[in-house]
């Protein structure tokens, strides 16, 4: 039995800490938030303790420490949580900057972390990956990731959050390395603020585009916006020498109606909380299950690294308008 403490009982937090609750090989021992309403629901429907920040690190009762807070607490959390001997799963990304992520992979060095990046777990992708690993598809050369919330956060979110390409589509940027199974060496992007002008305002963007390629000249493009009026668009296109390979919507029900007038479907999911959310109970099962058999742990504290440096080159390219060699 993995015995678990929570920091961060916001929106991400409520998922993992009932997730937690649910398993049959996890418990949820403590949770900690400063806003105390918050920590207390998810208490009470997990039956876990509430207590401050640093008991939760601390304490004897925990055997791992699940980090959902702002992201600028990240990399300090995974420090203290690792030099109190805790194994670490962190919600992504590890960090704003490159260099702070750097610096803290050096002072963990082997201990057990995970980075949240959870599509990998979402079994449309994974069948999608495991399928290019099986050599479906050939030889991968072209691979398309489109990702669109369905609204923008509200703006003072967007203020603290490192800007989209750090936030938003680093996710994106995970899924690529994921898919293409090489490293970018080049990135080219573009953004602007379409959605709401007080995005721009604030010196971030809600549209961005993104080139990327590898040293071998395979290609990934990524199409990324803080709108979607049809619900949360989430799709994969992976083309290969052998064909091609498609993750599509998932939509609200499969229900479809045919008339001659046309043919209709029910809209697509709408969040990420719905879209994910087994993706998210995998995740964690996965965590667990390498805690318990001492199995590497993926993705890790590199994964978030080589994210991070992709989002800054994204950030950089789409700023001065130039190609950012890696």
């Amino acid at each position: 039995m993995i015995r678990f403490g929570l920091l961060g009982a916001g929106r991400i937090g409520q998922i993992h800490g009932r997730n937690i609750a649910a398993s049959q090989a996890a418990q949820l021992v403590f949770v900690s938030d400063p806003m105390g309403e918050a920590a207390q629901r998810l208490a009470s429907a997990t039956h876990a303790r509430i207590a401050g920040l640093d008991e939760v690190v601390a304490s004897d009762e925990v055997d791992a420490v699940i980090i959902c807070t702002p992201t600028d607490t990240h990399a300090e959390l995974i420090e203290r949580a690792v030099a109190a001997g805790k194994a670490v799963f962190c919600e992504k990304p590890v960090d704003l900057s490159s260099d702070r992520i750097r610096a803290t992979l050096g002072k963990i060095g082997d201990a057990p972390l995970m980075i949240g990046f959870n599509r990998r777990f979402d079994p449309n992708f994974a069948s999608l990956r495991h399928r290019i690993q099986d050599g479906v598809v050939g030889e991968v050369e072209l691979v398309t990731i489109l990702s669109r919330d369905p609204s923008p956060p509200p703006v003072s979110y967007i203020e603290r959050s490192g800007g989209l390409f750090r936030d938003m589509m680093i996710h994106d940027f995970d899924m690529a390395r994921f898919l293409v199974g090489e490293e970018f060496t080049e990135v080219q992007a573009t953004g602007s603020a379409l959605v709401d002008p007080a995005i721009g305002t604030a010196g971030d963007v809600d549209t961005a585009a993104v080139l990327l390629k590898t040293a071998s000249g395979k290609i990934c493009q990524i199409s990324c916006s803080r709108r979607a009026t049809y619900g949360y668009d989430q799709r994969i296109e992976v083309h290969g020498s052998k064909g091609l390979l498609k993750a599509e919507n998932v939509p609200q029900t499969t229900v479809v109606f045919a008339s001659e007038a046309g043919v209709s479907a029910d809209p697509v999911q709408n969040f990420f909380l719905e879209r994910y959310a087994r993706a998210y109970e995998h995740e964690l099962n996965h965590f667990i299950d390498c805690l318990a058999r001492g199995n590497a742990m993926q993705p890790s504290g590199e994964d978030g690294l080589r994210a991070g440096i992709l989002a800054d080159a994204a950030t950089k390219s789409a700023q001065d308008g130039t190609l950012v060699r890696i």
